[in-house]
């Protein structure tokens, strides 16, 4: 039989163990894109598996992110949108491109199979200004003579909430279309001629999924997950390109990540024959002297583990990895820039 002091002790060192064992164990946080979210999670549930260590992320759109980071709630932000220097330095923030995914229409079309449809960036805009409003436009049959298009109302989805991916897609638009670009314009949030706002790319997703004639744009993974029909386009260099790992990689060899300032670059009609016109780079933000040194350390460590043994990962769900020389541009970036309260790198 047990002691009353025994068990005391006994109490004691369980309690000292558990302690111990979770003082091992950290939790760091993010918050911003739902663009990345899928990968995110992904990586997120492997790394706990292999560190113990956690990152709780909550997808709750670009504009969340940068202002979360901003107030310093999290220990990173996340942005589709990246942000010029001078805004950087002014909220002390440095940022890095982490993967490379794509933006996608999405239509809920009867009879037309995913891939099926065409179209380019001019009548895209149109759609989305409220210029073409039926299925079976002529500026859309033009583009698609092999299908026999409904005469079925155009009903347009679009978010509502501050978003990297609509300024990614708004970003395209205003390169293609004059008249969008001085209509509307490119943002992470704009005035939209029509249409219903959703939430999140699940938001847009769910939305497209369940109204007839509808077409909306998501993160090229909602779109496999929700099994929506995506649209072709035609690119920067006049071919018809569906979306998917290998346009996304053309698009990302084209782009020259070492002459842009903090890693400001936007993928959006990059030349090229197989280049997908609406890629882009999804972004993480980082105190250059954060408030906790260690959940910051140990967020690079996370960012890092991404780098070295999550490549296989993002491209299972479509993302592309960064170039090795880029990764080794942004680790550079990473010892020169963020430093410890007393001036100290956090990594050497």
């Amino acid at each position: 039989m047990i002691s009353k002091g025994s068990r005391l002790i006994l109490h004691a060192a369980l309690a000292a163990i558990l302690s111990a064992g979770s003082a091992r164990a950290l939790d760091i946080s993010g918050a911003g894109a739902t663009f990345p979210l899928p990968i995110y999670a992904k990586w997120a549930q492997s790394y706990s598996k292999e560190t113990g260590n956690r990152v709780n992320y909550q997808s709750i759109g670009s504009g969340g992110g940068i202002r979360q980071i901003k107030a310093r709630t999290v220990t990173f932000g996340a942005s589709d949108q990246p942000l010029s220097t001078k805004e950087l330095d002014a909220a002390g923030l440095i940022q890095w491109p982490q993967v490379v995914g794509g933006v996608t229409p999405v239509v809920n079309i009867e009879g037309v199979a995913s891939a099926g449809l065409v179209l380019d960036g001019t009548t895209l805009a149109r759609i989305f200004l409220g210029e073409i409003t039926l299925w079976d436009d002529p500026a859309i049959r033009a583009l698609n003579p092999q299908i026999a298009l409904p005469s079925t109302p155009i009903v347009v989805v679009h978010r509502s909430d501050g978003s990297g991916t609509t300024f990614c897609f708004t970003d395209y638009l205003s390169r293609v279309s004059a008249d969008w670009k001085a209509k509307v314009g490119e943002n992470v949030a704009v005035e939209w001629p029509l249409g219903l706002g959703a939430k999140g790319n699940e938001g847009v997703a769910n939305n497209v999924a369940n109204s007839k004639g509808a077409i909306g744009y998501v993160e090229y993974a909602y779109a496999k997950q929700n099994k929506l029909a995506v649209v072709s386009l035609v690119n920067h260099d006049g071919n018809i390109v569906a979306p998917g790992k290998e346009s996304f990689e053309a698009a990302a060899a084209a782009a020259d990540w070492e002459s842009a300032p903090g890693f400001f670059r936007l993928l959006t009609e990059q030349p090229g024959a197989r280049s997908w016109p609406i890629a882009a780079a999804t972004f993480i933000l980082l105190p250059k002297q954060p408030r906790d040194a260690t959940a910051a350390l140990e967020a690079l460590k996370f960012f890092d583990w991404a780098f070295s043994k999550g490549a296989a990962a993002a491209e299972e769900l479509d993302f592309e990895p960064m170039p090795t020389s880029v990764v080794a541009l942004i680790r550079k970036s990473w010892a020169a820039n963020v430093k410890d309260a007393n001036g100290k790198p956090l990594l050497n």
